[in-house]
């Protein structure tokens, strides 16, 4: 089935490249949008995943959900990094899992910007273009340390930046691109070493999630016992090397008032 769900995200990244200023509109949240190629791209791969699965459910970032069943289910974000498209960055993407029993056992992230579709099974590992790939084997104090904002939840900025703070002081450097999924996709790549975000959805990570761990890396859920598919949570992905410590700054930045 993974070699039918890359060609299906292929095809929905180029039609996501077809559009052209697509209007946007507002969406409850602070600076949160979604534009007319987040809805397309969307019901695209709703058609084709479904058909793809009969009797799957579809899960996705631009339309009401019910809650995730231990039933099989595609989770979809159409364009991680919108405000990037909108923007015209070029460092958004599109994001598929299958969860079964609500862990994934397929992921499929493509960045159409680069040409690069990094897909993983659960038990097989994580692969770029066909290539595998591992999580680097970096140390803590020459990591490069990416983050996500969480725009949309202002009481979360204080505790990120805080965490930022201790990250650029003890670890290498800090990045930033607007996209969770590339951010996961990098880690998992060995591109960078640690990524963490205080409030994520589960359309964000399903898929990256699973490239992590199958590339070698650790993903974990913050704040909470249950996993990220039950609800937003902070998460936090690394390689053997940094986790610890990571955890450290991250849980003492989110005590801290």
């Amino acid at each position: 089935m993974i070699f039918e769900i890359s060609r299906i995200i292929r095809e929905a990244g180029r039609m996501m490249l077809s559009f052209h200023n697509a209007p946007s509109h507002r969406k409850e949240g602070h600076c949160n949008f979604v534009t007319d190629a987040d809805i397309a791209v969307q019901g695209f791969l709703r058609q084709s995943l479904l058909s793809l699965l009969p009797g799957s459910r579809f899960f996705a970032e631009e339309q009401e959900n019910e809650k995730l069943t231990g039933a099989p289910t595609f989770v979809v974000d159409p364009i991680d990094g919108t405000m990037n498209f909108m923007r015209s960055r070029s460092a958004s993407a599109v994001s598929v899992a299958l969860l079964k029993d609500k862990k994934p056992v397929l992921g499929a992230v493509y960045n159409p910007y680069a040409d690069e579709l990094f897909t993983a099974e659960a038990g097989k590992g994580a692969f770029l273009n066909g290539e595998t790939i591992r999580v680097s084997d970096t140390a803590f104090d020459t990591a490069l340390v990416t983050f996500g904002t969480s725009p949309y939840d202002s009481e979360l900025a204080k505790k990120t930046l805080r965490a930022a703070e201790r990250f650029l002081l003890e670890a290498g450097d800090l990045r930033r691109s607007g996209s969770a999924a590339l951010d996961l996709c990098d880690v998992a790549c060995g591109r960078t070493d640690v990524f963490y975000e205080l409030r994520l959805r589960p359309w964000d990570v399903a898929a990256g999630s699973l490239l992590v761990s199958e590339a070698g890396g650790t993903f974990v859920s913050l704040g909470k016992d249950a996993p990220y598919y039950d609800g937003p949570c902070g998460i936090l992905a690394a390689n053997g090397h940094c986790l610890a410590r990571a955890l450290e700054i991250v849980g003492s930045a989110c005590k801290d008032k």
